[in-house]
């Protein structure tokens, strides 16, 4: 029998809400900054054929942002003196700040081409949390590979978008 602690269920639920906190602020930043719904604006840009409809994006960050949680949260129940887990921990945290700043840049700013730079950096940073994840706990690493698959896929997006739309 498994007996979880009140605990351990108060961080594992912390270690969720705080991507989804990060999704949301970024999201309600750039929708200020934009003084329009992000997306309407997104419908009004001109997209590549293979762009998913806005109504997609919300879902999957949100299933994208859970998993990142977890991950985080496997990865923070380790010894926290351990170089490799505070290494593992600064990659996630870098990662949690370069996605926040890519929507800001896109939509909340207009700054397409940065937002280019900002998700190639963001892949190759998620790329080196994922190594590092997996030298700890493969499951955490394993969780954030939908996370870096959806990168990619925006960061085509993002780059089509961007000549499209000059």
């Amino acid at each position: 029998m498994l007996i979880v602690s009140v605990k351990e269920i108060k961080n594992f639920l912390i270690s969720i809400i705080i991507p989804l906190i990060v999704g949301f602020l970024s999201s309600n930043i750039s929708k200020l900054l934009l003084k329009m719904d992000i997306s309407e604006f997104y419908s009004q840009l001109i997209k590549p054929s293979f762009a998913p409809p806005s109504n997609i994006f919300q879902v999957v960050w949100i299933i994208l942002f859970i998993l990142m949680g977890i991950s985080y949260y496997i990865i923070s129940k380790n010894d926290k003196k351990d170089p490799k887990v505070n290494d593992a921990l600064f990659y996630y945290y870098l990662q949690l700040g370069l996605n926040f700043l890519w929507s800001i840049l896109f939509f909340g700013l207009d700054l397409r081409f940065t937002a280019i730079f900002n998700i190639l950096i963001l892949i190759v940073v998620v790329l080196v949390m994922i190594f590092k994840f997996y030298k700890i706990d493969k499951r955490a690493a394993f969780l954030n590979i939908p996370y870096l698959l959806w990168l990619i896929v925006a960061l085509f997006l993002n780059y089509f978008i961007w000549i499209i739309n000059k």
